[in-house]
């Protein structure tokens, strides 16, 4: 077996892994909140390392990663138990208290890089994941929270399905450079191919969400356009995540996903599809408080 046939395998074996656990963990109120509070943490704790990485940058990486955890896990008590208000939020103001408070004492080579690094990993990172509590649970009409799995899981499908769509289409069709300074690999052709599947997944959830008794809070339309609104920017996502590592001059952002690269690497188009998902929809004013 050559070299490109066994990094194939573990690519697909890692896939269907890290497909299966997502599913798994997003069918399950709990198992969300504690898969995506896994991930955020991950997330953070790579990029601190990618940062400091960085002349002049020093990133606390162990508090940045707790407070990034204590945010997801603020959002979600806040989702769960709207009465308990914004206190849930004290022990991530704290935290960050502390970043800003103990440059004052380390001496830094550039403190100014250290509070920017740290607050974008903050704004990069952690609150795209928090949102995915918004997207889900929600509070119905006598103030009682729902628990609604498809739509954090639907972003993730057609994120799923934009990339193995854009990667046919692309490898069959792709002639004209969707952004060559950044990624030389997309093309035009690759992401309408993309997006076109993703907008017939988007229809067939639509149907199979409204055909029970009670149908869905989306009707097909609104599941089209939600698909739509998750390709555009989930490739911007990617095309950011892509800045950053040409930036930086490396290839993958970390190993920790066998043939994937990083979590950076893995996740970087969901960090721009949830928050703007979320946006979506409150737009639609079908997610209320």
């Amino acid at each position: 077996m050559s070299d490109k046939q066994k990094n194939l395998m573990v690519r697909a074996a890692t896939g269907i892994v890290f497909v299966v656990v997502m599913v798994l963990g997003i069918l399950h109120p709990y198992g969300l909140i504690a898969l995506f509070a896994l991930i955020t943490g991950a997330t953070l704790w790579e990029y601190t390392g990618l940062a400091n990485s960085i002349k002049g940058v020093k990133v606390n990486r162990f508090i940045s990663t707790i407070a990034g955890i204590c945010f997801f896990l603020s959002t979600a008590v806040l989702r769960l138990t709207p009465a308990e208000g914004f206190v849930v939020f004290v022990p991530y103001v704290l935290t960050l208290i502390y970043l800003f408070v103990a440059e004052l004492y380390l001496k830094n080579e550039n403190p100014v890089n250290s509070w920017a690094y740290t607050m974008l990993g903050q704004l990069y990172i952690a609150l795209p994941f928090s949102l995915i509590n918004v997207l889900a649970f929600q509070q119905n009409g006598l103030g009682q929270t729902t628990f609604d799995f498809l739509l954090p899981l639907s972003v993730f499908v057609f994120l799923w399905t934009n990339d193995t769509g854009a990667y046919l289409s692309g490898s069959l069709f792709g002639r004209h450079k969707l952004f060559p300074r950044i990624s030389p690999g997309k093309s035009w052709e690759g992401s309408i191919g993309g997006g076109i599947l993703v907008l017939i997944v988007a229809a067939v959830i639509g149907c199979l969400a409204n055909t029970g008794a009670v149908p869905h809070l989306l009707g097909i339309p609104a599941w089209m356009g939600l698909g739509l609104v998750v390709v555009v920017f989930g490739t911007w996502g990617d095309l950011v995540e892509s800045l950053f590592k040409r930036t930086l001059g490396i290839k993958d952002s970390g190993k920790i996903l066998p043939g994937h690269g990083g979590m950076l690497d893995r996740f970087d188009s969901s960090l721009m599809a949830i928050p703007a998902a979320v946006v979506y929809l409150y737009t639609l004013t079908l997610i209320q408080g």
